[in-house]
């Protein structure tokens, strides 16, 4: 158990745990530990936030060794929402392992790397294992195996999209309803309120799309709601190249595409 003492300072710099000096030299070192850690574009900001978490949960583990495995358990929460989605089903993880692996979407191996965390996490809750259970080297191996895993299930189609019909009429099925339920359970960046890129406000603008996009689901689009949302898609296609942090350039990537497709139902169509 670590018995450091809690900062007496507020204005104190952290410094590094001394534990950390048995497998880097400095903080610096931390950053290529991790490097490979690559979030998944294409995965929800859900998936996103708890994986992108997980690993700056390792690199700080360098000043809180307890970190690291707390980063596992926090990568659970990816993965346990991501089987669970392309399952279609709301099983515990361990048979969501399971039927993931029956179901040819994961490997074996990999479902038993995916296991140790698991097993892992719950003896932590059974307090048969303490938070500094791993070293970050262990750790970064084991979240590893939930990038691995959540990237093969991204290539699959979810058990819920292969049994919905096709949509036919003048607005076919353009995934909006599900870009919007995705949209709902983001977290808006930390540290991005109040913050605004050439003149535009990103929490005004995350507002205006997303109300404009909730009238289009609900009924539709009148001219000026139309006009607005062009306006934002605007905004959104000058700062989302200006974002520099990883996430806050992922959530706002999503918000544009989610608006485009609201946009585009009304482009009329070739005749």
């Amino acid at each position: 158990m670590n018995t450091l003492p809690p900062p007496t300072d507020p204005l104190l710099l952290p410094v590094g745990d001394p534990r950390a000096r048995e497998f880097v030299l400095n903080y610096a070192d931390m950053h290529a530990l991790v490097a490979d850690l690559v979030l998944p574009s294409d995965a929800s900001m859900y998936v996103m936030s708890a994986l992108e978490t997980s690993r700056e949960l390792i690199r700080h583990s360098y000043y809180r060794y307890e970190f690291a495995t707390v980063a596992v358990t926090h990568s659970l929460f990816a993965l346990e929402h991501l089987l669970a989605e392309r399952l279609a089903t709301n099983e515990p993880l361990h048979n969501l392992i399971e039927a993931a692996t029956d179901a040819g979407l994961i490997t074996a191996g990999l479902a038993a790397e995916l296991d140790h965390s698991r097993l892992l996490r719950d003896k932590l809750t059974q307090g048969a294992e303490s938070s500094a259970a791993l070293r970050p080297i262990r750790a970064v191996a084991m979240v590893r195996a939930v990038f691995d895993a959540v990237s093969l299930l991204l290539r699959q189609p979810s058990a819920a999209g292969t049994a919905a019909p096709d949509v036919g009429g003048a607005h076919p099925d353009d995934g909006l309803a599900q870009l919007w339920e995705d949209h709902l359970r983001a977290l808006f960046p930390d540290g991005f309120r109040g913050v605004d890129f050439e003149g535009v406000d990103l929490v005004l603008l995350d507002a205006d799309v997303a109300g404009l996009v909730q009238r289009e689901l609900n009924g539709g689009l009148d001219d000026s709601g139309i006009a607005n949302l062009r306006g934002c898609i605007t905004d959104l296609d000058k700062i989302v190249p200006l974002i520099n942090e990883e996430y806050c350039a992922s959530y706002f990537t999503k918000l544009r595409t989610m608006a485009q497709v609201a946009a585009a139902r009304y482009i009329p169509t070739a005749t």
